[in-house]
């Protein structure tokens, strides 16, 4: 029987299957311990005080300003907003 090659893709694939049953990289699951994993976040993961989704509107430019900040651009506006709370509150 002629032995065929493996596509780049199939290498690549045992290659990674290699390395994760070395522990080179994250462990192998099993199918039955995928469907045995609790669904949601695991306990203790969410903070205390739950935020309140809301809709707000922006305008285009300050919108992607705020995104061109990066990652946790909706948490420094909380804080901002916050802020400007504290400051002008009577």
């Amino acid at each position: 029987m002629p032995k065929t090659e493996l596509s780049q893709f199939e290498q690549d694939l045992l290659e990674s299957v290699r390395q994760a049953k070395s522990g080179e990289h994250a462990r192998v699951h099993t199918p039955e311990e995928i469907q045995a994993r609790r669904p949601g976040r695991p306990v203790g993961s969410t903070a205390a005080v739950r935020k309140t989704p809301t809709t707000i509107r922006f305008d285009p430019d300050v919108l992607d300003g705020l995104k061109a900040t990066g990652q946790g651009w909706q948490t420094r506006v909380n804080n901002a907003m916050r802020e400007w709370l504290r400051d002008h509150r009577r």
